[in-house]
């Protein structure tokens, strides 16, 4: 038999895969040669992960759900073209979810769903036995972070919060070089989630993908519920995209912890101005009042003593980034311009350098491992990474690189920031979801242990 070359690559290197994201497990005969997922939401960033997992040879797509049954004969259609068995389907209703969690057969659940939903779904799916893994953020109120922590702990079952920007590969290339001391001790981060979305929450189905001004009912795929956040909510609504990488160099839950935070908020105009460009003064979304502010600062004070800027900023015109900066008593890393410099190592003092020449020296051994199997698994290749620490995860029953613990605390600046924000810039203090076990947990070394 003639093995494909992803599936020769998937065998060959198991469990070297199996120690890099998972450090002192042992790996035997109880890990599952094939696990049987269920898919809970079927809208862009699901039907993702189904065509992830379509490309992988230890997944079985048992069931799907989506209240929307346009999105499930999608689903289904990609199934069949790709040589698969029906899935089963759920969705009637919008608790159709806890039938298909009822199902034995069912190993893992996979949860992309609106943000409102992803507590509510995931308490449910541990408490069904489920390995769950649900996109961010993870929780909208400081309750629901300790409803995962504490459903988690009750039932022994596991919990990973599917933040991909963990994988990129300069993320991962500079997690390599702050591992291995190059920055030096690490004082400063700032990170943020800063992307253009005006086009996304206006879409009517109707004109060109971008170029509506309806949301809600009246608007189209997350159109129909991410706006709503805007309009009702003042504080940092999407915080993990740029939080979870940093919260990763700096060791967040295992051996450090964020301690507080203190958050600002510009006024809201954005939005209006796009609504009254593309619909005109008089349409009745320009009567609005937004409570979003257009930019949204965070600043986190951690236990060790280093400081997080955190910035939203998803109504304004503007290129993306998200923003990162890693600086330590050796040097500084900013990805917006590519700028990197090192003390006694660069050319010339005090001046900045290229950064791609010392990401590519310190490139991730995961990166120069993998990087063809995540050529065109989306958002350039990190689709395959989160989809495999949670695949691999899940086969042996054992904790996810991302767990629950950082599920709540990444998701927890969300009702933080709003309260601050609300109070007028009032310091707020960040429970401890650990409670206490973060000053033992030991980090993942994603460099000594890859091999």
């Amino acid at each position: 038999m003639v093995l494909d070359r992803r599936e020769f690559i998937r065998n060959s290197t198991l469990a070297g895969l199996g120690v890099a994201f998972f450090p002192n497990q042992s790996f035997g005969s109880s890990i599952k040669q094939k696990l049987s997922i269920g898919f809970i939401g079927m809208g862009l960033r699901g039907m993702d992960h189904l065509m992830n997992a379509l490309e992988r040879t230890d997944i079985q797509v048992k069931a799907i759900c989506d209240i929307d049954k346009e999105r499930l004969k999608l689903a289904q259609d990609l199934l069949k073209e790709e040589g698969k068995s029906p899935a089963l389907e759920f969705g009637k209703d919008e608790y159709d979810y806890r039938n298909l969690l009822e199902l034995n057969k069912i190993d893992a659940v996979i949860i992309a769903t609106p943000w409102v939903w992803h507590t509510p779904m995931s308490v449910d799916s541990m408490k069904a036995g489920k390995y769950t893994g649900v996109e961010v953020s993870a929780a909208m109120t400081t309750q629901e972070c300790w409803d995962l922590v504490n459903t988690h702990e009750a039932t022994g079952t596991h919990l990973m919060i599917l933040e991909n920007v963990n994988y990129r590969r300069d993320v991962m290339a500079v997690l390599n070089m702050v591992r291995q001391d190059v920055f030096g001790e690490l004082m400063h981060f700032r990170c943020g989630y800063q992307h253009d979305l005006r086009e996304v929450k206006f879409n009517d189905g109707v004109h060109a993908y971008g170029h509506g001004v309806e949301f809600g009912e009246k608007g189209f795929s997350e159109a129909r519920w991410r706006t709503l956040h805007s309009l009702k909510k003042n504080g940092d609504i999407y915080p993990t995209h740029g939080l979870g990488p940093v919260a990763t160099y700096a060791n967040i839950n295992r051996g450090n912890r964020f301690v507080s935070l203190t958050s600002h908020a510009t006024k809201a105009r954005g939005l209006h101005n796009h609504i009254v460009e593309k619909g005109g003064k008089d349409h009745p979304n320009a009567k609005l009042k937004w409570k979003l502010g257009d930019i949204v600062t965070t600043t986190i004070d951690t236990a060790n003593g280093e400081t997080i800027i955190v910035t939203h900023d998803t109504n304004l015109p503007r290129p993306y980034s998200l923003g990162f900066r890693v600086q330590g008593t050796k040097g500084i890393w900013e990805a917006d311009g590519k700028r990197i410099y090192i003390e006694g190592e660069a050319a010339k003092a005090h001046r900045w350098e290229d950064a791609d020449k010392c990401l590519e020296k310190y490139d991730h051994p995961l990166w120069k491992k993998f990087s063809e199997d995540a050529e065109g698994a989306g958002h350039g290749g990190m689709d395959f990474f989160v989809l495999n620490a949670f695949v691999e995860s899940a086969k042996r029953q054992i904790a996810p690189p991302m767990d629950v613990y950082d599920a709540a605390a990444w998701s927890s600046i969300t009702p933080l920031s709003e309260t601050s924000i609300a109070e007028g810039g009032q310091v707020q203090h960040f429970p401890d979801f650990t409670r206490g076990r973060w000053i033992k947990r030991r980090p993942y070394d994603w460099i000594k242990d890859t091999f």
